[in-house]
């Protein structure tokens, strides 16, 4: 009797601790930092695995939801004609707790929105996968903010609309619309 209540004991602490393990939280912190792969074309034109899938902290007080896969489907109130750079434009943003990944046009951005430099996207540029580039991110008044590092008044701006489009603004393209096609853990491949 003693022997099969000792094995007994061992099988559920077995069965506890991995019953504890599954639900220990995964935090922003606990995920390392991705980069654009240094190569011409990023990523390519399929979404890398995505990074913050395991993670279970909740977003903070602030930040609007924009985990998904997003297809652009205007550009300044009309849709990109055939043939654009933007026509088969996606992108995936995966978020927890502070943190937020933006994976678009072969580029993945990873920061923390506290505002600081620190805690920064630090990657390269989409014109050449090569230029570093610095962009301080937050969350202001539910809109997604990227500031680039030596741009004073140049802002990236990302929020969602009455419609649950969300609306991208960019100095150099202007106002772009997008749609919720997929969650943040679904996998994507642009049309070439």
């Amino acid at each position: 009797m003693r022997m099969r209540f000792g094995a007994l004991a061992i099988a559920i602490g077995a069965l506890s601790t991995a019953s504890w393990a599954a639900q220990k939280p995964v935090m922003a912190n606990d995920i390392p930092i991705a980069h654009t792969p240094q190569v011409a074309g990023g990523y390519g034109l399929a979404f890398p695995a995505p990074v913050l899938k395991t993670c279970t902290e909740p977003l903070v007080m602030g930040a609007p939801d924009l985990r998904g896969v997003w297809r652009l489907i205007d550009v300044n109130g009309k849709p990109p004609a055939t043939g654009e750079r933007l026509y088969h434009y996606a992108e995936r943003i995966e978020q927890c707790g502070d943190r937020i990944i933006d994976m678009g046009g072969g580029t993945i951005a990873d920061a923390r929105a506290a505002g600081t430099e620190k805690n920064a996207d630090h990657d390269v540029s989409v014109r050449d996968y090569k230029t570093a580039v610095t962009a301080v991110a937050s969350y202001e008044n539910g809109v997604f903010i990227l500031r680039p590092v030596g741009q004073p008044g140049v802002d990236v701006r990302r929020w969602l609309d009455a419609q649950g489009h969300m609306v991208w603004t960019r100095p150099d393209l202007g106002r772009m619309t997008l749609e919720r096609i997929g969650g943040p853990n679904d996998p994507y491949a642009r049309p070439d």
